[in-house]
């Protein structure tokens, strides 16, 4: 109850930086009680947490935008729900920056065990990329894999209501560890290189390690966020039954322009995976 009465789904559209600091807040919380309770489930149960402590805000956000789609008909799909999305992708965004800030801050033993999961997550898809593959081969499978995790995000949220969140929380740990390990991993060969100090080395690294995952990560993960937005709002369709009316043929239409521009954003994500961020990085 505490969580959950911290912002309102209006008041989250009005002020991003308070919703990016409650990302953060969700996921750092979930770090200690994880640690805390399930030392050695930590890597999962920290995503459990983290996803269940938004989960009240979604739903409310979902229901809105349900209605949104009811009786704002004249209204653009892109000016009905980018508020919304922009407000999911800021909560997404405090929650990866958190995780990455632990993986960096927490000694090395401890950071091991809470990003376990999420580590040998990483080991398994870079071992998927490596060998000769052709630059449409490797689109095609990175559009393919991305593609899956956006049916997920879909079916979670329509069965679940707002099971997305579980989805945007995991990909969120999984880029704070791969963010927090570039950064530990290139820190001490900048210093060296560069000549900088301990703490401009950090700067560095980490701006490059933001970068290196945002060119291609934040146009993925929005289309994960449009299509858990599609499935939440066709699971609060049914749930106010309007299945069958007016209404729901309106909501379904919406969905399914959510979903295409969904795929279509997963797209250009996977070309400047392989074309763009090889070249910056």
């Amino acid at each position: 109850m505490v969580l959950e009465s911290i912002l309102t789904p209006v008041n989250a559209q009005k002020k991003p930086f308070s919703v990016f600091i409650l990302g953060g807040a969700y996921a750092s919380l979930a770090i200690f009680l994880s640690l805390w309770i399930f030392e050695e489930q930590t890597s999962m149960v920290m995503v459990f947490l983290t996803a269940m402590a938004a989960l009240p805000l979604m739903i409310r956000t979902l229901f809105m935008e349900e209605q949104k789609d009811v009786f704002s008909e004249k209204e653009s799909l892109w000016r009905r729900h980018t508020p919304s999305l922009v407000f999911f992708m800021v909560l997404f965004l405090g929650m990866a920056v958190a995780f990455s800030v632990w993986y960096l801050v927490l000694p090395s033993e401890t950071a091991s065990v809470v990003f376990k999961v999420q580590t040998d997550t990483i080991q398994n898809l870079n071992q998927h990329v490596t060998g000769k593959v052709t630059s449409t081969g490797l689109v095609s499978k990175i559009f393919l894999n991305n593609v899956k995790v956006v049916i997920f995000c879909i079916l979670f949220s329509f069965l679940y209501g707002a099971g997305a969140m579980f989805i945007w929380s995991w990909n969120a740990s999984v880029i704070g560890a791969a963010a927090g390990n570039f950064i530990r991993t290139h820190m001490a060969r900048f210093a060296d290189v560069v000549g900088l100090n301990k703490v401009g080395a950090y700067m560095y690294a980490s701006s490059l390690g933001v970068l290196r995952y945002s060119v291609h990560g934040i146009p993925e993960i929005f289309a994960y966020i449009i299509g858990g937005m599609a499935g939440g709002i066709l699971s609060v369709a049914i749930m106010n039954h309007d299945l069958g009316t007016g209404k729901f043929e309106r909501v379904l239409l919406d969905v399914s322009d959510l979903v295409l521009l969904s795929v279509f954003v997963l797209f250009i994500a996977a070309l400047l995976e392989v074309f763009v961020t090889p070249i910056l990085f």
